[in-house]
């Protein structure tokens, strides 16, 4: 398998690709500890920011990384045919009290899904769950064409 074209995604492809999905991976680094969870999220197109909902136990690792106020990347990315796509937005995660979402917020946590990837040992009496917005700093795609033939 030989890499035939690759290019970046404009911003119009970027945001369509983000409006299309609903999952990515979410990484957290603080310190020189890094921590990377599969997540749901809610895209904001017009405004070009995520919406999360993320949900933790007590004595998480998770909690613990949230807390910290961690640098993150969320990486979206699909394989379809012979054409690899990736976004990676990277900033700082805000936390966001439920007193003070606008109904647009609102909408916007409405996309993102209930969380796809939960299993939990506790009871759910027990699970915390908190809103998440990222408004990156930085937002790039890159489209790759690979040739399966040779």
């Amino acid at each position: 398998m030989a890499i035939d074209k690759e290019a970046d995604m404009t911003d119009a492809e970027i945001d369509e690709f983000l409006g299309h999905r609903e999952t990515g991976v979410l990484s957290l680094a603080r310190d020189n500890d890094p921590y990377a969870i599969p997540i749901s999220y809610g895209y904001d197109e017009e405004n070009r920011v995520f919406y999360m909902r993320l949900v933790s136990t007590p004595d998480s690792e998770k909690r613990e990384f949230l807390a910290s106020t961690p640098q993150s990347r969320l990486v979206i990315y699909d394989e379809a045919e012979s054409t690899y796509r990736s976004v990676i937005a990277t900033g700082t995660l805000a936390r966001i009290e439920p007193n003070d979402l606008t109904p647009d917020q609102i909408a916007q946590y409405g996309d993102a899904k209930r969380p796809l990837f939960e299993i939990w040992a506790e009871g759910k009496d027990t699970l915390n769950i908190e809103l998440y917005r990222l408004d990156p700093e930085t937002l790039e795609g890159r489209r790759t064409e690979v040739d399966r033939e040779e």
